[in-house]
This record gives C-alpha cells, sequence and structure tokens, in this order.
C-alpha cells in the first residue's frame, strides 16, 4: 500500500487513540469542572480571535489616517488600540491560567488513575514478568516514564495543540471573509481568454499553504518514529542510573564500575546516536519552515503591490490585505508550524496507548490458579498445582502437598527449580499456575531479598502497615527480639536503609517485621542466607515459637543444611527425566 493512501488511515487511527486516551477524564467523576474549564478556555480562545479582527479593523483607519496625515483620527485609534491591547492582555491572561489549571487537574487525574490501575491486583508485577519472560517487544518499557513524563506531555500538548488548532479553524473562518472582500477581482487570461477571479488572495493563499503543508509532511514524517525511540532511550539511560546509586556497594565491591561505566556509555550512545539524527531531520524541518514563514511576509505586499502603485488601494487597505492574508496564512500553516510537536504527541500517544493496551491485558489478571482461604483450623492445601515459567515452560506438574498447624516444612531443591516461584504461587501473584490451593488468612512472605523503603525507619519496620498502629516500646521490641538493638534509637532517622544496612541487617528487619505482626503461618523464602548460624538458629526459633503459639506453621526455603534442624517435614524438587512433562516434581516426606 502506498503512503499517501497510508496517511489518512494512520491519522484517523491516531486520532481515535488520542481520543481513547483523553475521554475518560471528561467523563470521570471531575467531568462537569473539566468541561467547565475547557468551555471556558474555547470561549477565551473565541475572544482572541475576536480581538484580532478588531485589530485588523483598526490597521485600516490607523494606516488610513497616517497617509492622510489626519491628526484627530489618529489620536483617536490610538486610544482604541490601547483598549484593544488591554482586552486581548487580559484574555490572555485568563486563557493560560485556566488552560495551566486544566493540564494540572488532568495530568493529576491520569496520573492517579494509572497508578491505580498500574499498582492493583500485583499488574506492575505482572508487566514486568511479561516484559521479561517473553521478550517480544510488545510489553512498554519504563512504565515509571509513561506515568511521570510522558502524561505531562499527553496533557500539555493535547491542550496546547487542539487549542492552537481550534484557534487556527476560528482566525481562518473569520479572516477569509476579510481577505476575500479586500482581494477584489483579478483577471486572468488563459487560453486567449479572460476570466474574473474574484478572492484572489484567499486562492493563493490556499495554494501557499497547501504546497507547504505536503512538503512539511513528507519532510518532517521521520521525527514521529524518532521521537519514540528518544523517549525510551533516555528512560533506559535514567533507569541505569537509578541502578547503579541503588547497587553501588555491590558494585563497588565487585569492582565493577568499568563494565558499568561502559553500560551507561553504550545506553548514552544510544541516547546521542537518535539524537543526532532527529536533530538532522529537525533541521531540515526548520530550514524550510523558517524559509516558508520569512517568504509569507513580504508575499501579500509583492502580490498587492500592482493595485496600491494604481492607486487601487490605499495604505491603509494594503496593511489590511497583509494583515488578514497573515492570519489565514498562519491559519493554514499550523500544520506546518506545528508538525514537530504533533511528531511528539503522536509518539507520546503511541506510547501511551501501549502501557494502556498492556495494563488491559493484565488488569485484574490472575493465574489459573484457584486460590481460595483455608477454613478455621486447617492448613494450607494444594491440589494439581502446575507451575510455569514466563516462557511457557513447565517446571512442576500436578503436585499435591499439604501443612497442618503445627508443621514446619522446609522446602529444597536445585537452584532454578523454582522453589520460589511455588512460594509465589501460593501467595497468589504468580500468573503462570494452574490448579487448586487453599492459604490460611493470617500469612506473611518473606521474599529472599526484602523490600526496605527509604524515610522513616519506623515507617520501614511496619512496612506495609502504617507506623502508627504500633507503639514505640513495640517497634523496639521487635528490633531487639530481631538482633538489632543499635537501631532501636533510630525510629524517626530517615535515610536510605537499602543502602545503609548490610544484606544482614535487611533480613534481620524483615524478621523484625515478622516478630511485629505476628502472622501464623510464615512462608521464608532464603530469610536468614546472609546472617551467622548463631544468629541464624536465635531468628528461627522465635520464629518457630511464634507461629506455634498463633496456632500455625511455618514452610522454608533454604539451602543450608543447619536450617533443616528448624523443621520436621520435608519438600524436595527432584528433576525429572528427559521428556517428562515438567523439569521438576515435588517428593513430600
Amino acid at each position: 500500500m502506498t503512503e499517501p493512501t497510508q496517511a489518512p488511515k494512520n491519522i484517523l487511527a491516531t486520532l481515535r487513540r488520542i481520543g481513547a486516551l483523553a475521554a475518560p477524564y471528561f467523563r470521570s467523576e471531575e467531568k462537569w469542572v473539566a468541561r467547565g474549564l475547557l468551555a471556558a478556555i474555547v470561549a477565551l480562545n473565541l475572544g482572541v480571535v475576536y480581538m484580532l479582527v478588531l485589530n485588523n479593523q483598526w490597521y485600516a483607519r490607523f494606516y488610513d489616517a497616517l497617509q492622510n496625515k489626519d491628526q484627530a483620527v489618529f489620536w483617536r485609534e490610538i486610544v482604541f488600540f490601547c483598549w484593544i491591547a488591554a482586552a486581548y492582555i487580559v484574555i490572555a491572561i485568563l486563557k493560560f491560567y485556566l488552560t495551566q489549571l486544566l493540564q494540572l487537574r488532568w495530568r493529576a487525574w491520569m496520573t492517579r488513575s494509572y497508578l491505580s490501575r498500574w499498582m492493583a491486583n500485583h499488574t506492575f508485577y505482572h508487566l514486568e514478568l511479561a516484559r521479561y519472560g517473553q521478550n517480544d517487544g510488545q510489553t512498554p518499557d519504563n512504565p515509571d516514564q509513561r506515568i511521570q513524563e510522558d502524561m505531562q506531555i499527553f496533557t500539555d500538548y493535547t491542550m496546547t495543540l487542539s487549542m492552537g488548532l481550534l484557534n487556527a479553524v476560528v482566525t481562518l473562518v473569520s479572516f477569509i471573509g476579510i481577505l476575500w472582500g479586500l482581494s477584489g477581482v483579478v483577471s486572468l487570461p488563459l487560453f486567449g481568454s479572460t476570466y474574473e477571479v474574484p478572492g484572489s488572495m484567499v486562492w493563493i493563499a490556499l495554494a501557499y499553504c497547501a504546497a507547504g503543508t505536503v512538503i512539511t509532511h513528507y519532510i518532517g514524517r521521520p521525527l514521529i518514529g524518532l521521537n519514540f525511540q528518544q523517549q525510551r532511550y533516555e528512560a533506559d539511560f535514567r533507569h541505569h542510573l537509578v541502578r547503579v546509586r541503588e547497587y553501588s556497594e555491590a558494585i563497588a565491591l565487585d569492582r565493577g564500575e568499568q563494565v558499568e561505566h561502559g553500560q551507561l556509555k553504550l545506553r548514552f550512545g544510544s541516547v546521542l546516536k537518535n539524537y543526532l539524527q532527529l536533530i538532522k531531520k529537525q533541521k531540515n524541518l526548520v530550514a524550510f519552515t523558517a524559509s516558508f514563514g520569512q517568504a509569507s511576509v513580504v508575499f501579500a505586499f509583492i502580490v498587492q503591490a500592482p493595485r496600491f502603485f494604481s492607486g487601487a488601494i490605499q495604505l491603509g487597505q494594503l496593511m489590511q490585505v497583509n494583515s488578514a492574508f497573515g492570519r489565514v496564512q498562519d491559519s493554514l500553516s499550523w500544520f506546518v508550524d506545528n508538525y514537530d510537536r504533533v511528531a511528539v504527541w503522536r509518539a507520546t500517544a503511541d506510547r501511551l496507548t501501549s502501557f494502556e493496551a498492556a495494563m488491559r491485558a493484565h488488569d485484574g489478571t490472575v493465574s489459573a490458579l484457584e486460590r481460595t482461604p483455608s477454613k478455621a483450623g486447617e492448613g494450607l492445601n494444594a491440589a494439581d498445582v502446575s507451575v510455569a515459567l514466563p516462557t511457557g515452560a513447565s517446571l512442576i506438574q500436578g503436585a499435591a502437598l499439604s501443612v497442618k498447624p503445627g508443621d514446619s516444612v522446609l522446602l529444597q531443591g536445585p537452584s532454578g527449580s523454582g522453589k520460589s516461584t511455588l512460594f509465589r504461587s501460593f501467595a497468589g501473584i504468580w500468573p503462570f499456575a494452574n490448579g487448586r490451593v487453599s492459604v490460611p488468612d493470617n500469612a506473611m512472605f518473606i521474599p529472599q531479598r526484602p523490600y526496605v523503603p527509604n524515610g522513616r525507619l519506623r515507617d520501614a519496620l511496619a512496612y506495609p502497615e502504617p507506623a502508627s498502629k504500633y507503639t514505640d516500646a513495640q517497634l523496639v521490641q521487635a528490633l531487639d527480639d530481631a538482633l538489632l538493638p543499635d537501631l532501636a534509637g533510630r525510629l524517626d532517622d530517615s535515610d536510605a536503609w537499602s543502602q545503609k544496612l548490610s544484606g544482614g541487617e535487611q533480613q534481620r528487619l524483615a524478621i523484625a517485621r515478622v516478630l511485629l505482626r505476628k502472622p501464623a503461618w510464615l512462608f521464608a523464602d532464603e530469610a536468614t542466607s546472609a546472617l551467622d548460624a548463631e544468629a541464624e538458629e536465635t531468628l528461627y526459633k522465635r520464629l518457630a515459637a511464634g507461629v506455634r503459639a498463633a496456632g500455625g506453621a511455618m514452610v522454608s526455603i533454604a539451602h543450608r543444611a543447619s536450617v533443616g534442624a528448624f523443621h520436621d517435614r520435608r519438600w524436595t524438587l527432584v528433576p525429572e527425566t528427559d521428556g517428562a512433562s515438567a523439569r521438576y516434581r515435588v517428593e513430600a516426606t
């Protein structure tokens, strides 16, 4: 299919995508405020155009007064201009303020909406699994950038470009009649006959701007794809910078500075390479649009010069024609003047659309695993549980497992066999599982690498519950019981705790959370791998005592043989033979 045939379809598809992104806000709970602000902005835009019409009429009277040396009319028109200018300034200020206010409210609503959906039902986690598991290039990259930066660009450009287009259309409608009347009738000899052409300047303006629009499109269309890629490369570079800061200690200990420096240079190289291509294409576009704009300054004078020098029109009418032509030309040249911004707008809309589609696909996604709460007095029961990787490879198939109150189970197996993935399935966050499992309500999971938020220590300790739920005495007791007495006096200190605390301290902080919340059922994934044997023994005894006192049980993943002393049962992942339907089977003893 040729480009001219595709272009209208692409434009319509883009407008539909933009409409689908924009419409929800104007149908939301804020719809009346949003619609009211939008109506006010539209009215103010119409007011601006009306001021321009008055200004165009003023041109004729003012310059005629100059030509006729009519001092009384001159000063009267100066006063009238001051009123027009004052009204224009007031309208411009109000339009700016209300436009910015609507953009702010719109962005705030979109951000809240997208954040709610992204964080609901583990969608943020499922998107990362889909991206790294499928690696098909269809899953959106850098959702943080799409929520933070792309939404700001989208709301800003949607308002400015749509209001600019509205202004251009209204200006065109308002001035094209003025220009038609001022143009007069031009005699055009053609093939031995003479044709009378009314409104000649209108036809000239249409032809001039149509040619400019077509040329601009063909010069600037590569900008859309380049802008899309530029946003992606910038986000990748920023993301790696954050990771270097987050893992600064590990990188320093591994002497990995040169490797990370190389990775940063590689990503920044992609930023610069794409940006250079963007500059080259923008240079071509700027060269044409600047030439196009400068030519329009004198174009009307050149066309109307014969009429002026013949005495057919006076200076005031010549200036009015030039002004009207300029307004019509500006209106028709809206696409030419804003092509680079339209390219950024479309690229941003495409990124948000793909993010929206991905979230919709994963919104409320749950695995085929039927997960129900256990009945009172019962424990964990899993029947016909199968677990797969995001790639579709089957790890475990048809497992039947149970844990009764008072049990302590150790899950063991080779690295990569699916131990942590089985825990994720029990927790209900792994989407690539099926079967049936009932899990007690009062359960808590400790991941291999606990999350420690920045901020006050008391908030990191109580996470994800509010720190206000616990007294200082309870928080201090939990730290003491988790062998972190040195932190007891720092509850109100704010810091980057994931950077300040060692791996062992972070694991002890995670255990302090357990001792604080006192769950009956505990699933611990390598929860003491960074601790010494003495600390591990002390903490495991306290954890086991806590779940027994609450009438529950503990299930642990660990490679250390010493952890086995705290458990009376085993689940072992055993490799299957070649050709089996799954890689491992679970043997319960």
